[in-house]
């Protein structure tokens, strides 16, 4: 038997000798690990969809039959069209009749852009020039017309007659914004267009942002000229003077514009029409953002009538969760019984019923089949790193899990809600891309990156091992990934990866990212990966996302402390070589703990850290901190700038220059806190390169090979 044995272990090393190292080009330049995806696609009336398809020649939109998959038609042949080459993005018209078609964009932040668009007619193939350097151009729904936003206005095109109608004159650049959000509305409350037209093309509602009074930043860009120019705009860090938003209904037939009063409030983070055409629901948050209101608003009087309101000692989220019935009773989700759920209200506010009920969240919401009363959803119900799509009745039964029950399962459904496709995977499967129906039933698997898993087996690949681990009273998730040759009787360096975030998750059942290959990278040089999602992250209920209100960075900074404590006691780790790295928030979260923790931590990576939340915007901050002047020591007491004293490790920091959401900023005040407290460090500035640091020929390479290079150096080398 023991001869079996040792020739198992024999044969077993031979084995993974044969196994290649993954390597940084592997990762960064070649693609190594790149696998199949599925174009973003557009669900279209009936069972239908749309993709839009690049080639050679140009680009297409072609239509698909969610039953077969297969295609029925190309819908636009940008070589058919005489003045578009290529086009970058299309939208359909309600009865999908016109196509809207984009290109020559330029982008301006994160989600927007400027760009030269086309009015398209199927049944004709005529094509007719909406605007140059326009911004979220869009239907009224009968078709005739388009609203789009340019130079800070909002304009009308009428495509019958090519006139247009300038609906607001005031647009100035950091100054007055009709229509379109503001920067920080962009950034944390994720739309863009702030303009809706109403079900019977009478009316439009959009938002006007006053940005006189907000301060303005400025950062330098270095590019290829002989001087750098400067991108100035305006962005409210915490405590200071957001953009003043209102409100108004432009009236196509009068011509009118009115403001619409809705008393007392600092944001309006929704507006959307209801199933009537005279009723537009505006959701308002005062600037705790815990006081959340949603208002009904009848164009014949603009009188607003509130409908539901929402309040919660820390926060209340802001979702697109929101569907109105042929009643105007709607579908709305809410984290007031602890857990994120479903509800069912009348249109007059009063409660129908609680849809969906446990000890688990809701994490995204599909939509209502009205003709079989069902809502579709995904949640955590089978373990807070699991995530299934289900279905259940509009009054809370008939329950049914649509996917598979563990890994990560994500719903893309056809609109009338009878198909979608789902995309699977987790810790050892990559992607896999099934077609089902409303039942769940598998009726065609049309993806399953079985080649990049045949490939992956032939590279030294560790296996995740999830588990909980119990740091401040709390069973935190943990992913631990160990070398293929372990042995127990040996001390391994550690290096912890987080992010910490409120409602974050990293540890969760889902096949490897980048960073993930990294890690595996690391592991096979002879270390061990630790990643653990600590209080204040998601999907464990409100009381534990919303435990670190007021105090971010404290009770997460004391669980990467702790748990980095706890593990060095394994006889496997060596407790003089633990690191830990992160990026954004994450950053702040490593800064903090090489220097609140330094008798624990020996190494830490900051990448583009937030190092005093008194340089971050507005609604974000204050969602979780209030303002400083309100909670100064919140704010602090959890600064790494504070702490640079207590620097003993060895600490890199890196950040770009062009970063105008983490502003450079706080990485420059960081590096003139411990140059004060005369202490040394590494660190890195990328020119130009905005918050995650791809742009440029081998930038990402460049920057994980400088990573590497100072993990071997401080965690691995003796």
């Amino acid at each position: 038997m023991k001869k079996l044995l040792l020739l198992f272990i024999g044969i077993s090393t031979f084995m993974q000798a044969q196994k290649k190292d993954i390597s940084l080009e592997d990762i960064w330049k070649y693609g190594t690990f790149r696998g199949e995806y599925m174009n973003a696609l557009d669900a279209m009336n009936g069972d239908y969809y749309s993709l839009l398809n690049y080639s050679k020649t140009g680009s297409t939109v072609d239509k698909y039959n969610y039953k077969t998959l297969e295609k029925v038609t190309t819908i636009v042949d940008s070589k058919d069209l005489k003045d578009i080459r290529y086009f970058e993005s299309y939208s359909f018209n309600n009865d999908e009749t016109k196509l809207i078609l984009g290109t020559k964009f330029k982008k301006i932040f994160r989600h927007s852009f400027y760009g030269t668009f086309y009015s398209y007619d199927i049944a004709s193939k005529t094509i007719q020039l909406i605007g140059k350097d326009i911004q979220e151009p869009t239907f009224s729904p009968d078709s005739k017309k388009v609203a789009y936003g340019k130079d800070n206005n909002l304009f009308i095109k009428d495509l019958s007659t090519n006139k247009i109608t300038q609906i607001t004159s005031d647009g100035k650049k950091n100054f007055i914004i009709n229509g379109i959000t503001d920067w920080v509305y962009e950034e944390e409350f994720a739309f863009v267009r702030a303009f809706e037209w109403s079900k019977d093309s009478r009316n439009i509602a959009f938002l006007r942002f006053d940005e006189s009074k907000v301060p303005e930043f400025s950062m330098d860009i270095q590019g290829t000229n002989l001087y750098p120019s400067q991108l100035v705009f305006k962005y409210p860090k915490a405590g200071e003077k957001n953009a003043n938003v209102t409100l108004h209904m432009y009236q196509l037939a009068s011509k009118n514009t009115k403001k619409v009063n809705l008393g007392a409030y600092e944001y309006i983070p929704r507006i959307n029409w209801t199933n009537d055409a005279n009723l537009l629901s505006v959701r308002t948050l005062n600037r705790h953002q815990n006081d959340l209101k949603m208002f009904f608003v009848d164009v014949n009087n603009l009188q607003p009538k509130l409908i539901l309101q929402e309040t919660d000692k820390a926060y209340v989220d802001i979702t697109d969760d929101l569907t109105f019935l042929d009643d105007n009773s709607f579908i709305w989700t809410s984290e007031k019984d602890g857990y994120n759920h479903i509800y069912h209200y009348k249109k007059d506010g009063k409660l129908l019923c609680q849809v969906t009920k446990g000890n688990w969240d809701v994490t995204s919401y599909y939509g209502y089949n009205k003709k079989k009363k069902t809502i579709y959803y995904q949640s955590v119900e089978n373990g807070s790193i699991n995530r299934g799509v289900y279905s259940i009745r509009i009054n809370g039964k008939k329950k049914q899990l649509l996917s598979n029950a563990t890994g990560n399962n994500n719903a893309a459904f056809s609109k009338n809600l009878n198909y979608f496709i789902n995309t699977f995977s987790d810790a050892n499967t990559p992607n896999v891309f099934t077609l089902r129906n409303d039942k769940g039933t598998v009726l065609k698997t049309i993806k399953n990156n079985a080649t990049l898993k045949e490939k992956v087996k032939g590279y030294k690949i560790s296996p995740k091992e999830f588990s909980t681990i119990n740091i401040n009273g709390e069973n935190l998730n943990m992913y631990m990934i160990k070398p293929l040759d372990f042995d127990a009787n040996k001390k391994y360096p550690l290096f912890m990866y987080q992010y910490s975030g409120p409602g974050s998750q990293y540890v969760k059942n889902t096949w490897n990212g980048a960073n993930d290959y990294w890690h595996q990278m690391l592991v096979q040089k002879g270390m061990i990966v630790v990643c653990i999602d600590g209080r204040g992250t998601g999907y464990k209920g409100r009381d534990f996302k919303k435990m670190t209100y007021k105090e971010l960075g404290k009770y997460e900074v004391e669980d990467q402390i702790a748990a980095a404590k706890k593990l060095g006691e394994l006889p496997y780790i060596n407790k003089n070589k633990i690191g830990i790295w992160g990026w954004s928030y994450g950053g702040f979260m490593s800064s903090n703990c090489i220097l609140k923790g330094n008798d624990i931590f020996n190494t830490a990576i900051a990448v583009a850290p937030v190092t005093s939340w008194r340089f971050y915007d507005s609604v974000y901050t204050e969602r979780y901190m209030q303002t400083p002047q309100e909670n100064a020591s919140g704010y602090d007491e959890n600064s790494p700038l504070n702490h640079a004293e207590k620097l003993k490790g060895n600490y890199l920091l890196v950040h770009g220059s062009g970063d105008d959401n983490v502003h450079v900023q706080n990485s420059m005040r960081m590096i003139n806190a411990l140059i004060k407290a005369n202490k040394q460090f590494d660190w890195a500035i990328y020119p130009d390169r905005t918050h995650g640091i791809y742009r440029g020929q081998n930038t990402r390479l460049h920057l994980f090979t400088k990573m590497t290079n100072f993990i071997e150096k401080h965690l691995l080398n003796n």
